[in-house]
C-alpha cells in the first residue's frame, strides 16, 4: 500500500475514534515534525512539547479532518503556528527582561525610595485580582514558589506549551492593570522582577 492511501485509511479510521490509528500517525511523524520544531526552537523539550500538544489538538478535533486532504500538511500546519507562537512568546519574555534590567540601572534613589513596599504590593495583589484562577495559580506557582515550567506542567497534567501560553497572557493582563500607574511604572515592574519575572 502506498503511503498516502495508508494514511488516508488511518485517518478515516482516526475519524472514527480509533485510537491505534492515532498511535501509527504519532509513530509515523514523530522524528519528522520534532526534527522540524528543533530547527527553530533548539530545544528538545520545547520541541517534543509542540508536537505532543500538536497531536492533542489532532485528536480533540479529529471529526473535523477530511482524508482526501494530504494529512501531512495539517499537521505540518498545526505545529509551525505552534512553533511560531512559542518563538514570539519567548521573544516577548527576552524583551520583557531586557526592559526590566533597563528600568533598574536607569532608576535613582529617590525614585526607587518613592512608594512603600506595602503600596506597590497592594497594587500588585490586585492586578493579580484581574487574573483568571487558572493564569493566577500557574504564575503564582512560577513567580512566587520559583517552580519550573516543567514542574508546573506535570503537577498540574498539561504541556510546559500551555504553562508559557499562561505565563505570557497573566504577563500582558498585568502589564495592562499597571499601565494605569504610569508615574510609579518602574517600580511595580522591579518588584514583579525580585518576583523571579
Amino acid at each position: 500500500m502506498e503511503r498516502a492511501e495508508l494514511e488516508k485509511e488511518l485517518v478515516e479510521r482516526l475519524i472514527e475514534g480509533d485510537e491505534s490509528a492515532f498511535c501509527e500517525l504519532y509513530a509515523l511523524y514523530k522524528n519528522r515534525l520534532m526534527y522540524f520544531a528543533m530547527k527553530f526552537l533548539k530545544s528538545r523539550e520545547f520541541a517534543e512539547d509542540v508536537f505532543q500538544d500538536a497531536f492533542a489538538a489532532i485528536w480533540q478535533n479529529r471529526r473535523f479532518l477530511n482524508p482526501e486532504m494530504p494529512f501531512s500538511s495539517y499537521i505540518y500546519t498545526i505545529v509551525r503556528n505552534r512553533v511560531l507562537n512559542l518563538l514570539s512568546t519567548l521573544e516577548c519574555d527576552r524583551r520583557l527582561k531586557e526592559s526590566i534590567l533597563s528600568s533598574v540601572i536607569e532608576l535613582d534613589d529617590d525614585t526607587s525610595q518613592s512608594l512603600q513596599n506595602d503600596d506597590i504590593r497592594g497594587i500588585i495583589d490586585k492586578a493579580l485580582q484581574s487574573l483568571t484562577p487558572r493564569q493566577s495559580k500557574i504564575f503564582t506557582m512560577s513567580r512566587k514558589q520559583f517552580m519550573s515550567h516543567k514542574e508546573i506542567a506535570t503537577e498540574l497534567g498539561i504541556s510546559v506549551y500551555t504553562v508559557q501560553q499562561h505565563i505570557s497572557e497573566s504577563l500582558k493582563t498585568i502589564r495592562a492593570y499597571l499601565s494605569k500607574y504610569s508615574d510609579i511604572y518602574s517600580d511595580i515592574i522591579i518588584l514583579l522582577f525580585f518576583l523571579n519575572s
